[in-house]
């Protein structure tokens, strides 16, 4: 199975390994300006030059050897399973995708149909009862992720702990676990533990977020989402998500950890 979804930098200098939806568009422009000083012109997902890629055939053997000899310090990032999987669904159901069509062809066209999904119209900017949808969304989330069906399911709404296990079974160590929520302090604490050939100053970084502008805008507070069933919905589909990056399941408009990651624990529970 090899290590899907990892980067490291060209100069070997620190492995990430990617979660959807939780700042890997800016972790992955500051992992290339580390080694280049400049940015990647564009959306940093489609570098096919300057980053060692585990989907890139010339790059496994390197990080094959990086990381199963645990050569350089490795990290991942994670995210409040609530924000997330809102943020997944007025991206990838809602919006249109940069290179200008619906996300994954018929996926949309089926929701509308099976679930009752509404998605803004064409262009994902006509109003709708976000609340509604987002919830029938939701459920459709549950049926890919318990059931594999009617489509297995997303890397964008699949759990996090799914993500980082696989660096981990398959021989990975994490070195750190950072927090989207308090990204500078974590991105801080990673390149103060790593030498780069070129200086990164975070202050200076922008925000390199991809999905802005997609969709629609979120009309509502976060806690408006999600009654007693779809939070219910999100701990049957993100349980693991919430005890081991110590987020907050009974209160979705408290996006920030209550407790502090414990790494033995996670490759404890992962690695197996």
């Amino acid at each position: 199975m090899g290590f899907p979804g990892t980067w490291m930098t060209e100069s070997e200098s620190v492995v990430y390994r990617v979660v959807p939806k939780c700042a890997c568009s800016t972790i992955g422009q500051i992992l290339y300006y580390s080694d280049h000083g400049e940015f990647f012109d564009g959306d940093i997902h489609d570098a096919e030059t300057g980053l060692h890629k585990w989907a890139f055939e010339r790059s496994q053997t390197p990080i094959t050897r990086n990381v199963q000899g645990h050569d350089s310090f490795a990290f991942t990032c994670v995210r409040n399973p609530y924000t997330r999987i809102l943020s997944s669904f007025f991206d990838k159901i809602c919006g249109i995708q940069r290179n200008g069509k619906r996300y994954r062809g018929k996926l949309v066209p089926m929701l509308i149909y099976k679930y009752g999904i509404e998605v803004g119209g064409d262009d994902g900017q006509d109003p709708f009862d976000q609340i509604k949808s987002f919830r029938r969304f939701l459920l459709f989330a549950r049926d890919t992720i318990r059931w594999r069906r009617p489509m297995d399911p997303d890397i964008h709404w699949s759990a996090m702990s799914g993500h980082v296990g696989t660096f981990i079974v398959n021989g990975g160590t994490y070195d750190r676990i950072i927090w989207t929520e308090a990204f500078d302090d974590g991105m801080t604490e990673v390149l103060n533990a790593i030498q780069t050939p070129h200086p990164v100053d975070l202050t200076s970084i922008p925000r390199f977020n991809e999905s802005e502008g997609h969709g629609p805008k979120r009309a509502h507070p976060v806690e408006d989402y999600f009654d007693d069933l779809s939070m219910h919905l999100v701990y049957e589909i993100f349980k693991q998500d919430f005890d081991l990056f110590r987020y907050d399941l009974e209160n979705p408009s408290n996006k920030m950890p209550v407790g502090e990651i414990d790494l033995d624990e996670v490759h404890a529970k992962l690695g197996g």
